[in-house]
């Protein structure tokens, strides 16, 4: 009789074989690319990483309001990059959160409440692109699910956005818009696909294939294709070229509707046509910057919107389809280089992902990290997971991820630290942690041996290991890392802490000089032009870890609108300490005003005496809560 541990190597070493056979037919050896370096991620790190960043971005997720704060299409690309992530890996803990979007938010809403427009129910609106996103998304759900009130919810949205279908202007196309101002290429290519995608799952339907035929057939005639085979953003009054911007999105969802309809039709012209889309986006004049696919509001003198954050995970999400349906290396190529970018150059130690996926930062434009920019890069992330599912994964992650440490004059600052380790798999797993601190650091402990005993891939199983990292005085002044390598067979991830040493506090906010000292954003925002605000019942605090010497402190804010700010010093018990006490509306009253703190210095605990500073709407109920701009202190030891 063979014992069972042994038939569990054997079986397990067959699975790794053939998914590494799987894996190598589907993606050959980049070996004759040696200027590509470094080299992809293998699956299961591939794997490891979208986790970490879904994750990241469902902390975002509102579960009373069902949405991601403020945003309504935008939080239906978010709740479909989620569903996109769930369907690649196997991952199916967010089911829920979609369900309770569907549940909450299917009703009739006043302007405001979810949207800047009225909703007219089953996710409608007078914003015609808007309804189209939430069609895709339970067409998703429906997938992921098999649950026919999903599929039935988007046909209810298509049927109402065919009301917009007009062929007395321009000859035909989707308008934008209730009050059809406007034929542009995101809400047609939307139609393509909501519409092929629709046929693609009724079981004899001509209805909606006939429709995306139609609608295809119009977009490539309508003038919106430039000579370059990039997609402008829509036609004029007259019926031509408005030479808009060429928007990632644009040019992802004319690829992602061709794919769908050639899926229906089987028509080698449609995917010829879309390859030669693909090929334009990815040459000099299209969106491929140094490799990198990047938005003309990428450039480091301007900002990304709330819309544009978003534009280039979608064409993320189309390129990856149209990575699995060609298996085209070039195409291939390209996402992996999109997926590794934005893991090395465009992550904080958080594993918070930006809208550069270059990285590329200026002091007047930064790299803005928001639960938008997450969800775009997670599209990639996800591309780059393998279309034969990895049989197991291991991830880590450390916090808090970006600590403060402002050392005393003598003495050593002990931060606790929390590796978070999770893994999926079907078969026991034994990693060796060991940790990797700056010179004249201690790490307690150096090693440790993390289990995990995943169940499958629906689930990941996690564990979490307690650390002690020690800072002496002597620290210098700025950005430390703290590195933890998780190593089991065949498994290796890396997780990160970044440390600053700091001996004073001046940063500007909605930057990435600020993410160390932003405690809790709760349901803050940030514009991305240097500041930070919360309405309503949201909040943002700041932790300061004031030197164990520390005699006295003193905190200026450059503050304005309705703002009220409390301090404490246990993060449960607060004073405020500033209030306005009129509405303030227009910014006026913006004006550097400074807090004593010293009456919240406690006792100092692991070499710190921390001191939280919480801001938010002195006025909830109309919107103008507190806005900061900048932060500094004065200490005295």
């Amino acid at each position: 009789m063979i014992k069972l541990d042994a038939v569990r190597v054997r079986v397990r070493t067959l699975f790794i074989v053939a998914g590494l056979t799987a894996l190598a037919a589907t993606f050959p050896s980049m070996a004759a690319q040696p200027d590509k370096a470094p080299p992809p991620a293998d699956g299961p790190t591939s794997m490891a990483r979208a986790r970490v960043a879904a994750d990241v971005l469902m902390r975002s997720y509102d579960p009373v309001k069902a949405w991601f704060p403020s945003s309504w299409w935008n939080s239906a690309v978010a709740l479909q990059t989620i569903g996109d992530y769930m369907e690649r890996t196997g991952d199916r803990r967010y089911l829920g959160q979609l369900d309770n979007t569907f549940e909450k938010d299917k009703g009739v809403f006043p302007a405001g409440v979810l949207s800047g427009d009225p909703l007219l129910g089953n996710f409608t609106s007078r914003a015609i692109d808007d309804s189209e996103w939430w069609g895709l998304t339970w067409i998703q759900a429906y997938d992921l699910t098999r649950n026919p009130k999903y599929l039935d919810m988007a046909v209810k949205i298509a049927t109402y956005v065919n009301g917009y279908w007009d062929t007395s202007t321009c000859g035909g196309g989707v308008w934008w818009d209730g009050e059809r101002t406007y034929k542009n290429a995101v809400t047609n290519g939307l139609w393509i696909r909501l519409t092929a995608e629709l046929h693609n799952r009724i079981p004899g339907d001509s209805l909606w294939l006939g429709r995306s035929k139609t609608a295809w057939a119009w977009f490539q005639n309508s003038g919106m294709i430039n000579a370059d085979g990039l997609v402008n953003d829509g036609l004029t009054n007259a019926c031509t070229n408005n030479n808009g911007t060429v928007w990632a999105y644009n040019q992802g969802l004319a690829i992602g509707g061709g794919l769908e309809l050639f899926r229906a039709t089987r028509d080698p012209k449609i995917l010829t046509s879309v390859k030669r889309l693909a090929d334009a986006a990815i040459s000099p004049k299209g969106l491929n910057k140094a490799g990198v696919l990047t938005e003309a509001c990428d450039a480091l003198d301007q900002t990304c919107d709330d819309n544009g954050k978003q534009f280039k995970g979608i064409f993320a999400r189309y390129w990856t389809d149209l990575v699995d349906t060609t298996h085209d290396r070039t195409y291939a190529a390209f996402l992996e280089d999109q997926a590794e970018s934005i893991w090395n150059h465009d992550r904080d130690a958080a594993n918070r992902l930006g809208t550069r996926w270059s990285g590329a930062t200026s002091d007047d434009h930064p790299n803005v990290f928001d639960w938008r920019t997450q969800a775009s890069a997670l599209s990639a992330l996800v591309g780059d997971v393998p279309r034969f599912t990895p049989i197991e994964s291991m991830a880590g992650t450390l916090s808090p991820a970006q600590p403060v440490v402002m050392p005393a004059a003598s003495g050593t600052t002990t931060i606790p630290v929390t590796l978070s380790a999770s893994a999926t798999g079907f078969f026991p797993l034994l990693a060796l942690a060991n940790v990797d601190a700056p010179a004249g650091w201690t790490a307690t402990p150096r090693s440790s041996l993390v289990r995990l005993l995943p169940r499958g891939n629906a689930n990941p199983v996690g564990t979490t290991v307690p650390l002690k990292i020690i800072v002496p005085s002597s620290a210098k002044d700025g950005h430390q890392f703290v590195t933890v390598n998780l190593t089991a067979a065949g498994l290796r991830f890396t997780a990160q802490a970044d440390f600053l040493i700091a001996h004073k506090i001046d940063f500007d906010t909605g930057t990435v000089d600020e993410n160390p000292w932003l405690f809790d954003p709760d349901g803050s925002q940030s514009n991305g032009v240097q500041n930070r605000f919360a309405d309503g019942n949201a909040h943002f605090t700041y932790r300061f870890p004031f030197p164990a010497d520390t005699t006295a402190a003193h905190v200026t804010l450059t503050i304005d609108a309705e703002f009220l700010v409390q301090a404490s010093s246990d993060n449960q018990t607060w004073t405020t300490v500033l209030q306005e006490a009129n509405p303030v509306t227009d910014g006026s009253n913006k004006a550097d005003r400074t807090i004593d703190l010293t009456p919240f210095l406690g006792t100092a605990t692991n070499g710190a005496k921390p001191v939280y500073l919480k801001v938010s709407d002195a006025f909830p109920n109309d919107g103008w809560g507190g806005r900061v701009y900048h932060v500094t202190a004065d200490i005295a030891q």
